[in-house]
């Protein structure tokens, strides 16, 4: 995919820097200024996504995702926020679904592997919850994981188990 040019590419900038500082009305503002031709660059759509998995609107969400995964296969972002939705929609097993089909397509990616954790835990799927879980820890910073792990209420069950590892 092409990358954006000036002045889009600024103002993408601007607005990344408006959500990393917590206001993401005014990133949302920022990201107007994009020629509306692209705006559907992944790019933009991602952090549209993330804005607006910030704002609650997990419906938008769920079509942005769906955007992504199909405009750039090769972005885990797409496929991990698209299960997100499906989640927050209280469609779990979807989310579960949407994150298995991609496991072999990204084997070294964590953060797949975590939330596909959350998602089995929460289906009452222990074991592989676990196993999943052991994973994103192997793959990934293992204390960085922890902190998140025990920061995630869909991973409450292993909370203390999480607690007592050494990372």
């Amino acid at each position: 995919m092409k990358t954006l040019e000036p002045p889009d590419s600024h103002h993408l900038s601007v607005a990344l820097g408006w959500f990393e500082l917590g206001n993401w009305h005014e990133a949302n503002e920022e990201l107007e200024k994009i020629a509306p031709t692209l705006r559907t660059h992944p790019d933009v759509l991602e952090l549209r996504c993330a804005i607006y998995a910030k704002a609650d609107r997990w419906s938008a969400v769920l079509n942005i995702a769906q955007t992504i995964s199909q405009l750039d296969p090769d972005r885990t972002f797409g496929p991990i926020y698209l299960a997100c939705a499906f989640h927050k929609l209280k469609r779990t097993e979807e989310a579960r679904l949407v994150l298995v089909k991609i496991l072999n397509r990204f084997p070294t990616d964590w953060l797949v592997r975590f939330n596909l954790a959350c998602y089995e835990c929460q289906l009452g799927n222990q074991a592989t919850a676990w196993a999943c879980l052991a994973e994103a820890f192997e793959l990934g910073d293992a204390k960085a994981v922890k902190l998140m792990a025990l920061d995630a209420r869909d991973l409450e069950p292993f909370w203390e188990q999480i607690g007592g590892m050494k990372p």
